[in-house]
């Protein structure tokens, strides 16, 4: 920790004060290195920095483009980075040992929403005869994967491997485009029961590998792969660059499903307690700052995620779901106000259901090989998810005047699972409490199967 003597510290702890920082106590910890992917919903993060509220509380902090998951992962396990915008599989998956093990939790979740699938065009253009129109022509959406299943079976048929990308394999992506593809009855593969494997591609009619995000675009083009899931900016890029459709949105599949989270080691919370809760105010000041006022300060946001440091599109590019709307055919653009949601609808709380959620799919896919009782996944849930903490950071922000009790859940009735969840493009609900009679619903996937 920077050490200040003399007249500095007086007016440092002036400054202080005159925050209330007291009640949470100092920094232990005030230079910190953060981790991101360029995708814009690492937007807490950049305004968090940029509107200096990382600074009012004392942390100094540096932003860090990381190459791709795994690095970022890494990162963070080995003390370089000191937290990271995170896919919210990877915790739960390093928890378990899937992959790597360590001990990641998270006290913070970054958004609802912000994914898409595409395709490219000559994929589109096949599966145009197998999608509903509306009077004007234009696609109904949702669009389900049974339109995209006749043109899989159709290169099968001629002896061609149909192949998608998605960003990482404990992704909300990769669940996302497995979900979308089993409810429109095209198997995504398994996951071999050790773990080496990490292609997921027995008993596949689609063949799913890892892309980077920022090189989506580009495999697409370069016919690598035939579409993918991604965060945005980078099916919006497909549209501008003319190589391909997004033809559903993860808000279409599921309907404010929780996307990113801020991820720190166990040992780093426990070293540092009040940098942790520090860092989650200043995100939840960012967070309600990208959602107020009707999204108002969404095209500051966006020009801001426009520069290099952090994702590096065109503002025209970004804004394109930034601000509401969502463009799939060239021109075919539409009102989706909540593609990208960072702070209403308690998009901020870490709900245990969210982790139970992403669990289910682990297990669904085999990268859980052996059937777990229900109460397994709530023991994992209540290691990796934090909202101890998150609520430390809550009181702190209203008891400032920064927020009010109706910015956040009643903490005292919360359980940590939200209700029954429904508007799933299967009509399948699913409820965080009760995980395998979840699993028994589908019709593509294990249950109390081991391959």
């Amino acid at each position: 920790m920077r050490q200040i003597a003399g007249p500095w510290a007086v007016a440092l702890t002036l400054l202080v004060l005159s925050h209330g920082a007291l009640a949470v106590g100092y920094p232990e910890k005030d230079e910190l290195t953060f981790g991101f992917i360029k995708l814009t919903d690492m937007a807490p993060l950049a305004i968090a920095y940029e509107k200096h509220y990382f600074e009012d509380e004392g942390l100094y902090v540096t932003l860090e483009a990381q190459a791709n998951w795994k690095v970022l992962l890494d990162g963070v396990i080995d003390g370089q980075l000191d937290g990271a915008h995170m896919l919210a599989g990877q915790p739960l998956a390093a928890t378990i040992g899937f992959g790597t093990r360590a001990d990641i939790v998270t006290p913070f979740s970054m958004d609802l929403n912000g994914n898409g699938i595409t395709v490219g065009n000559d994929v589109w253009q096949a599966m145009a005869g197998h999608v509903e129109r509306r009077e004007d022509g234009r696609p109904v959406h949702p669009i389900s994967a049974s339109a995209l299943k006749p043109v899989v079976e159709a290169r099968r048929q001629r002896g061609e491997q149909f192949r998608m990308g998605m960003v990482f394999p404990v992704s909300t992506h990769n669940y996302e485009l497995r979900y979308w593809l089993a409810a429109g009855g095209l198997h995504p593969g398994y996951y071999a029961p050790h773990k080496s494997d990490t292609s997921g591609q027995i008993d596949a009619d689609v063949l799913l590998s890892v892309t980077p995000p920022p090189q989506m675009p580009a495999t697409l083009e370069a016919g690598t792969i035939h579409g993918y899931c991604v965060g945005e900016p980078w099916n919006q890029q497909a549209v501008f660059k003319g190589i391909g459709v997004p033809v559903i949105t993860d808000y279409e599949i599921w309907p404010n499903n929780p996307e990113k989270v801020f991820g720190m080691t166990r040992a780093f919370t426990e070293q540092y307690p009040n940098t942790t809760v520090r860092i989650v105010k200043a995100l939840l000041r960012a967070a309600k700052w990208l959602d107020e006022n009707d999204n108002a300060n969404r095209e500051e946001a966006v020009e801001i995620l426009s520069r290099p440091a952090y994702v590096g599109a065109d503002e025209e590019v970004i804004a394109n779901s930034m601000t509401g709307t969502f463009e799939y055919e060239r021109g075919d653009r539409r009102a989706v106000p909540d593609f990208n949601v960072f702070f209403r609808y308690f998009a901020t709380y870490p709900y245990y259901s969210d982790a139970v959620w992403y669990l289910t799919q682990m297990r669904r896919w085999g990268q859980i090989a052996e059937p777990k009782p229900d109460g397994w996944y709530l023991d994992v849930a209540r290691r990796v998810y934090r909202p101890d903490i998150y609520r430390q950071a809550a009181e702190a922000l209203i008891a400032e005047g920064f927020m009010v009790p109706e910015d956040f859940p009643d903490f005292d009735a919360e359980t940590g699972f939200k209700g029954t969840q429904t508007g799933f493009i299967d009509d399948v609900d699913y409820d965080g409490r009760e995980p395998n009679a979840y699993l028994e619903r589908f019709e593509i996937g294990l249950t109390d199967e081991v391959l």
